[in-house]
């Protein structure tokens, strides 16, 4: 846990239905934002350095799936994959889904959320380390990303997007935006 806060857990009648529900439009949305964010934050890849020829395995234990990236510059990958398959990784980063999108929005302390247990860090963490600061130093928000997805469209997208991530997670409890940022200039 991180600064008082409780980590709040997916529905478990969502991860049910996750478990059978094709992966293919995740694994889709994963393919667009990981390309958008390579032509939007050139940086968050070229930071990585050697780091980025590394596969993470990001692990959001209270759902059926687990996501695969591969955070290359040329091509960043991130597939969806069910829990069960074998999948080979150098670095897997594993916690439940609210504290692995509060990390990306920096909502959460990634050094709390470890030493708390809520987040387990296993393999290469020099990987781990470079992506973790390659995240922070874009101050990513992951809707403002999807919003971006709609191109010319982006704009009219990104109120009613911002504002349904708001609802969300105020009945969530999961930091769906980064909060402290300016909202869609």
């Amino acid at each position: 846990m991180s600064e008082g806060r409780s980590i709040p857990l997916f529905p478990a009648a969502g991860a049910i239905a996750l478990r059978f529900a094709p992966l293919w439009p995740l694994s889709l949305l994963g393919a667009r934002l990981t390309s958008a964010l390579a032509r939007r934050h050139p940086a968050l890849f070229a930071r990585l350095g050697d780091q980025a020829d590394k596969v993470f395995l990001i692990d959001p234990t209270d759902l059926p799936l687990v996501f695969v990236l591969k955070p290359r510059h040329a091509r960043p990958e991130l597939v969806a994959r069910r829990r069960d398959e074998l999948v080979a990784w150098d670095a897997r980063i594993a916690g439940p889904l609210a504290a692995l999108i509060g990390l990306v929005h920096g909502v959460y302390d990634g050094d709390a959320l470890f030493f708390s247990r809520d987040l387990a860090i296993e393999g290469d963490t020099a990987a781990v380390v470079a992506l973790r600061n390659a995240i922070d130093n874009e101050e990513l928000d992951l809707v403002r990303e999807a919003s971006a997805l709609f191109g010319p469209l982006e704009n009219l997208a990104a109120a009613p997007a911002q504002k349904l991530a708001e609802a969300i997670g105020s009945i969530s409890g999961a930091p769906l935006t980064r909060v402290g940022t300016g909202r869609f200039e």
